[in-house]
């Protein structure tokens, strides 16, 4: 069964979900979804790479891989956060990534409650997190993530779909996502594209659904 509350270790890969208390939107107009973006990348960006993002009216999907210990120590050190010397226990370093998610969900919540003129928690806790621990499960999660808001029924097409990564990694903007890994692993743009046009009648995905989909 899938620990919520364990720590993100250091180099490794993760499936990041999470949605509104009891559902609620945490998406009501279009700039909170760029402002949401915003917010990710200044807290998140510092302790993690970025895959791959979807963000639907209720709730998101990231694939991330949190970045390697001396990189966290620097953070950590030029964040004057603490870091226990025995490398356990909440000050260690496998939490740095957990707080900053924490500090980036309180951020974002507190905007929008001063916007919409709410009180109290936004986004439930402890926020979801699984490894992706293959490289199969690699490359079907990113096409999960991706087709999500069609399966949901916002979009006929997911590749119509503006609150994703699908089209970040195939622009030539600047981005913080790992877009030239990405497209590395697909074997480049086109290979990128195609397999996203045809791996929904090539892959099964029902298992990588979640409780909330």
């Amino acid at each position: 069964m899938q620990q919520h509350n364990t720590p993100l270790e250091t180099s490794r890969f993760y499936h990041i979900y999470n949605r509104g208390i009891n559902g609620e939107n945490i998406f009501l107009q279009e700039n909170n979804y760029y402002y949401f973006l915003e917010k990710y990348a200044f807290f998140m960006h510092p302790v993690v790479e970025t895959y791959a993002y979807s963000l639907l009216r209720n709730h998101f999907h990231l694939l991330i891989r949190v970045k390697n210990q001396e990189l966290l120590e620097q953070f950590a050190r030029n964040s004057n956060s603490i870091i226990s010397s025995e490398g356990k226990g909440l000050h260690s370093i496998n939490h740095i990534v957990s707080k900053q998610f924490a500090r980036f969900f309180s951020s974002y919540t507190q905007s929008f409650n001063k916007v919409y003129k709410r009180t109290g928690s936004l986004v439930e806790t402890p926020f979801k997190r699984k490894e992706v621990n293959s490289e199969e499960y690699f490359t079907r999660m990113v096409f999960y993530i991706h087709h999500n808001p069609q399966k949901h029924g916002f979009v006929k097409d997911f590749r119509d779909y503006s609150y994703s990564s699908y089209h970040s990694h195939l622009s030539s903007k600047q981005t913080k996502l790992e877009r030239e890994k990405v497209l590395g692993w697909f074997g480049g743009e086109h290979e990128y594209a195609v397999f996203h046009g045809v791996s929904h009648n090539l892959l099964n995905i029902k298992d990588l659904m979640l409780e909330f989909d």
